[in-house]
């Protein structure tokens, strides 16, 4: 979720040359090829202006479905057997016009769209692919139009496991494009322009395992601002994750997002997310909250936290919004992943609201009244029951019961800032690692500045050899201390060893 203390539960070397883009709010961003030397990839995800075309014919063996008749993909697919091979034809496909009505598939069937195959959903159906049979595939169709509730998916529904969609344009939805299973694999497709999310990756019955979202364009969605909707419900993004263990999120272009590009939220572990391009987001482009072990590494993170930065800045709050926000979020050598900390390296930050903010909140932990994953525990204990008073001030559940912001590794990473591109003149320069002081609830055991006192010396969280372009100040222990360059790397704090400050290229 998004707002501190109870309110907000979230809110390589180096690049050698600076990249623009020269896109004001509220245009759409038009990518840029990464310097070379930079770690962020050149080549840009344009999946929704240069689909690649399915089939021009039916594959042999496959059965034909013609947009001329109204419901012949679902009868078809219900009529025929397992791993049945479906060719659209070109032309508006479409249901029976009743809500609930869908196509039901059957373990292992495969659904090719023609150029020009379009499953419309006409503001009528709710979902487009439900069911619970694994391993379908879908490839080169558009899915559009239909209108699943709140925090429910159009593709993949009921998130079954082993489907792989690709090359598909999935937009102007209501709720989500897509759901994701385990074992999804979601390459080189359009996600573009729906009312909640890109793709909801939330499965009900337990851990979300091995998701691969690769080359794709996710761009213009939560339509429906649901953020301002339903204030500080976390419940948006270019795509949202939830308790996904193991996945690569490599090559995708994340722009011009209402709110967060991408967001795993509670639970999470074992990411790698790299070689991406995140760029004009009206939030963060990255948060990762309440959630483990993580490599973020070569992307070019451009623009971005502009709307909900300002917003937060003209308010009055000195909370330093991020563009890369780890909440609650650090490495944890006991949950296994591939690595055994949080690394965020080799990525090009160019102009975006603020830098990146580790944070955590005194007050939420397993069974706090604070803690906004309500009913949630952490990998490390899951029994909130058991993180109460007198237990939870001793060993091991003092440790166990709080998400930690710990061994994270912020380094070889570039941060260019140019504050007259931003039109801003305080509060969008900020690099920051920081708690709130402890309050609540009564029988705490985290109160005071416990919390601001191991987030900002005890838990290993490190920056070092980066290079900082523009006037970068530094926010350590709580939101008060603001810091020069010279002060974020003298005692206490020690950070930013072997790094560079310069006002600008070439000083």
């Amino acid at each position: 979720m998004n707002w501190r203390n109870g309110a907000l539960a979230v809110a390589a070397s180096a690049v050698l040359v600076a990249t623009g883009c020269e896109s004001a709010p509220g245009e759409r961003a038009e990518p840029t090829s990464a310097p070379s030397g930079s770690g962020a990839r050149a080549a840009v995800a344009r999946v929704c202006a240069e689909p690649a075309d399915g089939p021009t014919k039916a594959p042999a063996g496959a059965v034909t479905v013609d947009p001329a008749v109204i419901n012949d993909l679902a009868a078809k697919t219900k009529s025929s057997p397992a791993n049945t091979t479906f060719w659209l034809r070109p032309g508006k496909h479409r249901l029976e016009p009743e809500r609930h009505a869908q196509v039901i598939p059957k373990k292992g069937n495969r659904y090719l769209g023609a150029p020009g195959a379009v499953l419309d959903g006409r503001k009528k159906n709710q979902y487009a692919f439900g069911g619970d049979a694994p391993d379908v595939t879908i490839r080169h169709l558009t899915v559009q139009r239909f209108v699943a509730p709140h925090d429910q998916g159009v593709v993949n529904h009921d998130s079954a496991d082993g489907w792989v969609i690709e090359h598909a344009k999935i937009q102007y939805n209501s709720g989500a494009g897509m759901m994701a299973g385990a074992r999804q694999e979601v390459r080189g497709n359009c996600l573009r322009e729906n009312g909640q999310y890109g793709m909801n990756a939330y499965k009900g019955t337990g851990p979300l395992r091995d998701l691969v979202v690769e080359g794709n364009e996710i761009t213009g969605n939560n339509t429906g601002d649901w953020e301002r909707r339903r204030e500080g419900c976390g419940c948006t993004g270019g795509i949202k994750f939830w308790a996904v263990e193991g996945a690569d999120i490599r090559g995708n272009w994340v722009h011009d997002n209402r709110g967060t590009g991408l967001w795993a939220d509670t639970n999470n572990n074992d990411f790698r997310i790299e070689d991406n391009v995140l760029e004009a987001n009206d939030g963060a482009a990255l948060i990762y909250e309440t959630s483990y072990n993580a490599v973020i590494r070569k992307n070019t993170i451009r623009k971005n936290n502009w709307v909900e930065g300002r917003k937060g800045a003209s308010g009055g709050d000195n909370f330093p919004f991020a563009t890369v926000y780890l909440s609650e979020s650090g490495g944890e050598p006991r949950v296994r992943a591939r690595t055994d900390k949080i690394e965020v390296y080799r990525n090009l930050f160019e102009n975006n609201w603020s830098g990146i903010t580790l944070w955590e909140n005194a007050d939420r932990f397993c069974n706090s009244p604070a803690n906004t994953s309500s009913g949630d525990c952490t990998l490390l204990e899951k029994e909130p029951d058991r993180c109460a008073q007198p237990k939870i001030a001793t060993a091991p559940l003092y440790t166990d019961c709080r998400w930690k912001t710990k061994r994270v590794d912020i380094h070889t990473n570039r941060f260019v800032l140019n504050k007259s591109v931003l039109k801003c003149t305080e509060r969008c320069d900020r690099m920051a690692v920081l708690a709130n002081y402890g309050t609540y609830p009564k029988w705490s055991p985290y109160k005071g500045e416990r919390v601001a006192d191991a987030i900002t010396h005890k838990q290993g969280n490190r920056w070092h050899d980066n290079v900082y372009v523009g006037p970068w100040k530094f926010v350590a222990h709580d939101p008060s201390r603001v810091l020069d360059f010279g002060q974020w790397q003298g005692a206490p704090y020690e950070q930013d060893e072997n790094s560079t400050l310069r006002v600008r290229d070439g000083d």
